[in-house]
């Protein structure tokens, strides 16, 4: 296992996806986000639109927290009433992310990668972060959006990730500096200095691989 797996959690606005695309661009691997939730409905037979509905948020997230801890790091089987819930949309995404990291360098948008892959010598975990307010700026003029929607927007997109990452990490936090193998503030670097940063770290670590 020679090539390198990138997983990039980001705030929404900092830019994290650009850099994913440009991260691609320079290093040659694909780049993989919403194709990921394609990939598990097709393996799995599940309509696309409920891997769309539980991306990176927690449909039940209260409730979850009342209910007894249960085992969620296997597939159940499609006779189970389970099959189409959260748990187990997330269980099949992440087969589909490990086959992945095993087969071929790419680069993963999102999907708690980092945490799936952990113990993956070759993976390189990013997280990329900008200030509040940088984010919402990105955020109203990307998408044609008042500064007040685009806060909202930015606050809410926020606490899904951070809801979801720390659920199926079991309490692993979402930002901590701790997690991750780079940590990148792109209102300080820029997108074209962060994507240098990564490639480069992601070079010096395949070379000791």
């Amino acid at each position: 296992m020679n090539h390198i797996v990138i997983a990039i959690a980001r705030t929404f606005g900092s830019k994290g996806k650009q850099i994913g695309v440009a991260l691609s661009e320079s290093l040659k691997i694909p780049c993989y986000d919403n194709q990921i939730l394609d990939m598990a409905s097709q393996q799995s037979g599940i309509n696309e639109a409920a891997f769309y509905n539980s991306n990176e948020k927690l449909r039940y997230a209260r409730l979850k927290k009342l209910l007894v801890p249960t085992p969620r790091d296997y597939i159940v089987k499609p006779s189970s009433s389970r099959f189409i819930s959260d748990d187990n949309l997330f269980n099949i995404q992440s087969e589909i992310i490990r086959n992945l990291a095993d087969n071929e360098g790419c680069i993963i948008m999102g999907k708690s990668a980092g945490y799936i892959l952990k113990d993956y010598p070759n993976v390189v975990s990013v997280f990329i972060t900008a200030p509040e307010a940088d984010c919402v700026s990105e955020i109203a003029s990307r998408m044609k959006v008042s500064e007040q929607e685009a806060s909202s927007m930015v606050r809410r997109t926020n606490r899904y990730r951070r809801q979801y990452c720390e659920y199926y990490s079991h309490g692993e936090k979402w930002d901590s500096p701790a997690y991750y193998d780079l940590c990148i503030n792109t209102a300080r670097t820029g997108k074209e200095a962060a994507v240098r940063m990564i490639a480069d770290y992601a070079r010096h670590k395949a070379a000791g691989i």
